[in-house]
């Protein structure tokens, strides 16, 4: 998809500048630069996944983790 966007000089001039150091295109670090920021602020659809594939596993059986967990715990000095 194409689009058009307007940046400030200074934020354009450092994409440029990443991009050739990195040696990607432009369309490439504006892309990844979007995705990075969508993700890091939609900490929702991580734990909305994470649920998901709870939900789908059905309850297992805890008893593992319960005992991992309090040997881990029980490792600490409070």
């Amino acid at each position: 998809m194409k689009t058009a966007i307007s940046l400030p000089d200074a934020v354009f001039r450092e994409a440029e500048h990443f991009a050739r150091r990195k040696g990607k295109s432009r369309s490439q670090v504006y892309a990844e630069a979007i995705a990075e920021y969508l993700a890091r602020h939609a900490p929702d659809s991580v734990t909305d996944t994470l649920n998901k594939v709870w939900t789908d596993l059905g309850n297992l059986d805890q008893s593992f983790s319960d005992r991992a967990a309090r040997k881990l715990l029980g490792q600490e000095s409070w």
